[in-house]
């Protein structure tokens, strides 16, 4: 999996989160965007908190946010996307380890923002545990993703996400984060 969290929260001492325009840096940016996070994210707001792009960020908005302890995004599935065209032609899927890296990322939100302020890294998505696929998702699909913190230690971090389509599960399974130490 490519999850990758770029982490400088040396940036929570001198950000004003009163004022959104002092943050000197992408970094900054994003820990005033969190100071300030409503229980929803907007993709521009995401975008200041993953290093992830087009065809890879696989989160269209946050619908609710609980700092330290979950959030719950939302990935909108269009045939357009890169692997319908080989998954499966004539019955397209959404592989399952795009679901669950779609997991990851929603869980990377809470992440971004539960370092202390001498810690620098980047998160790396670093496994995962008692993954189960219950129902196929195909174009058309809304995922509703919850990722809800199981535990924080050290380096580490072991997070449950489930994806639902339409109130049904279609995926579950324990995400197990690491940081890589600048």
């Amino acid at each position: 999996m490519s999850t990758l969290l770029n982490i400088d929260s040396t940036a929570n001492s001198t950000v004003d989160s009163s004022n959104p325009s002092v943050a000197d840096s992408p970094n900054q940016e994003a820990e005033t965007t969190l100071q300030q996070a409503p229980p929803h994210l907007t993709i521009e707001e995401i975008q200041k908190l993953l290093p992830h792009r087009y065809p890879f960020l696989l989160v269209d908005r946050i619908i609710d946010y609980v700092p330290n302890e979950r959030a719950i995004g939302i990935k909108n599935v269009s045939f357009n996307e890169f692997q319908f065209q080989g998954h499966f032609p004539g019955q397209p899927i959404m592989p399952g380890v795009l679901i669950i890296e779609a997991m990851a990322q929603v869980g990377g939100i809470v992440l971004t923002q539960m370092l202390d302020s001498e810690t620098k890294g980047l998160f790396l998505f670093a496994g995962m545990d008692k993954v189960r696929f219950r129902r196929p998702v195909v174009p058309g699909d809304q995922i509703i993703m919850t990722v809800e913190v199981m535990y924080v230690k050290r380096r580490f971090s072991k997070m449950q996400g489930r994806a639902e389509v339409n109130g049904k599960l279609a995926a579950e399974g324990e995400l197990t984060f690491s940081i890589l130490m600048n």
